[in-house]
């Protein structure tokens, strides 16, 4: 596990009981691939410690990074990342509903794109969530691409796959998850999409309510749109030699 090719960074606050069957399919759909998985465990007041303990004394290719307290996703997301030793990272969320088979092929898509493309994002069908949720994801979805113009439909989608170092220079914000295809866009890079179905959650209710996001993604959305308005030119940048 010293130089892994891909880091999987999984988000997450008490979800020891989901944890437990989501770790085996991350292993299963990343066999014969080289790989780690991060999870960041954001605070969290449940089993989750004990949970991932015994994986990583069983030898599986886990890292635990904790937060003492709960500083949320983006916090959680940006901490796996600067931890991460794979070139590429893909993220999914904690919680069980994205489905890890989609990981490889984010990875692919990512990588076979070319070096012109910086994010691979996952785009939801058949959402599971709540009708008010979904609702609610719609508006805004179609308010932030309206917006921002980031050619993606669903941003706010777990699964998405960058390349480790662009990953680390991306303005960061609380947030700033929900927006990764636009701050790529703002770097020059490009954007190609993999669609996903979503499942529901097993166990437990998710830490991140409706208002919580609605009303936060307003300052945020005006915030991403300032700073692509505020980097108008992309150069590329080449070191001559006159020897």
């Amino acid at each position: 596990m010293s130089n892994p090719a891909i880091t999987i960074v999984i988000p997450c606050r008490n979800e020891a009981a989901n944890l437990a069957f989501l770790l085996d399919e991350v292993d299963a759909a990343m066999e014969g691939r080289s790989y780690e998985v991060i999870v960041v465990d954001d605070g969290s007041t449940d089993l989750t410690g004990e949970a991932l303990g015994e994986r990583i004394r069983a030898g599986k290719p886990l890292r635990h990074i904790r937060h003492d307290k709960s500083a949320g996703q983006s916090a959680a997301v940006r901490s796996g990342v600067f931890a991460a030793r794979g070139k590429v990272v893909v993220t999914m969320d904690g919680d069980g509903q994205n489905n890890p088979a989609y990981l490889p092929r984010l990875a692919d898509a990512l990588l076979q794109a070319g070096p012109a493309i910086g994010i691979a994002a996952g785009q939801r069908l058949k959402r599971t969530d709540t009708k008010l949720k979904q609702f609610a994801s719609k508006y805004a979805n179609k308010l932030r691409s309206a917006i921002l113009k980031d050619n993606t439909r669903d941003s706010g989608c777990g699964l998405k796959a960058l390349h480790t170092q662009l990953f680390r220079e991306l303005p960061f914000f609380d947030g700033w998850h929900r927006y990764l295809p636009a701050l790529v866009i703002r770097e020059g890079y490009g954007v190609v999409h993999v669609d996903v179905l979503d499942r529901e959650r097993r166990h437990g209710k998710s830490n991140y309510g409706i208002l919580d996001r609605g009303l936060r993604g307003i300052l945020d959305l005006y915030g991403v749109w300032w700073l692509r308005k505020r980097r108008k030119t992309v150069p590329t940048i080449t070191e001559i030699s006159h020897g």
